[in-house]
């Protein structure tokens, strides 16, 4: 794996790693023989709600500090390249 990483680890890493990798693979064994027959999927472990911030509109930036930090400007917008290909 370090090499294909491109990583160069020394000999005690090397060693270190091993014991890592070989406790996290232990580990997955023992949750592969857990009885798992009657557990329903899930696609998170808890359950949560949306927890977004009211959208409350705050004050713009003045155009002059806009146009310091806009990367390029048309007329008083900030311009940004095509990301969608003309239709037909």
């Amino acid at each position: 794996m370090a090499q294909l990483a491109r990583l160069r680890p020394t000999d005690e890493q090397i060693e270190q790693y091993r014991s890592e990798l070989g406790a996290v693979l232990e580990h997955v064994s023992r949750l592969a023989e857990l009885p798992l027959d009657d557990v329903e999927p899930q696609s998170h472990p808890t359950d949560i709600a949306n927890r977004l911030a009211d959208d409350n509109p705050g004050e713009s930036l003045p155009v002059v500090q806009l146009r310091s930090i806009a990367p390029d400007m048309e007329q008083d917008f900030i311009a940004i390249p095509k990301v969608l290909e003309e239709g037909p």
